[in-house]
């Protein structure tokens, strides 16, 4: 090939450069966008000011109040949920947790012969299942007693937990009394809701 064709070649090349070149110059001309010195919208009337509310910690919403007008039969019903780990006939035996029978105000970590967790013993130290206790411990066992070895969720509904207990009273040769209107009224203004323990 001659100079000449080696021209004509080279001159094609740069000709297309030029084109593409140009191309690019003119998209950037058109489509170009310069970004703000501050991301992100003014809104009139001036900056506003966003406030994080701390978390109130969760706790279980109390059940003393609705204790009388529950069905233990219905309670029955919720117990199946602890079934598979308690008994609760008079005299019947220990399964993965303690049998419940009498639970009502008996000591904590209180059935001889079931191997309580430190941690529940160490709860439990002078204290017995009252509604209050019982409340706390189905809501959330875990966040009662930390360190216990007490596998279940909880109980969430507070109807749930408030039949669960009131069908648990029923379980013992002298029930418990039904708290009182004053006891009622006390933990409903937030007086009296301890945390519960667990096994």
């Amino acid at each position: 090939m001659d100079s000449f064709e080696w021209n004509k070649v080279f001159g094609a090349l740069l000709a297309v450069a030029f084109v593409v070149l140009g191309l690019t110059f003119l998209s950037d001309g058109l489509y170009s966008s310069s970004n703000p010195k501050v991301a992100g919208f003014e809104i009139e009337g001036g900056p506003v000011e966003t406030q994080v509310a701390a978390a109130a910690p969760a706790t279980a919403e109390p059940v003393m109040p609705m204790l009388a007008k529950m069905s233990p039969d219905d309670g029955e019903g919720v117990a199946k949920k602890c079934i598979a780990c308690h008994n609760f006939e008079k005299g019947s035996a220990n399964k993965v947790g303690p049998q419940l029978w009498d639970i009502v105000n008996r000591p904590i970590a209180g059935v001889d012969g079931f191997g309580y967790s430190g941690a529940l013993k160490e709860y439990g130290d002078g204290k017995v299942w009252t509604y209050e206790e019982l409340n706390g411990f189905l809501w959330k066992p875990k966040s009662h007693v930390k360190g216990t070895s007490m596998g279940f969720a909880g109980i969430k509904k507070v109807e749930e937990r408030a039949e669960l207990i009131a069908w648990l009273r029923t379980l013992s040769d002298n029930p418990a009394e039904m708290p009182s209107a004053d006891e009622a009224a006390a933990t409903t203004e937030g007086e009296a809701a301890p945390a519960a323990a667990t096994e």
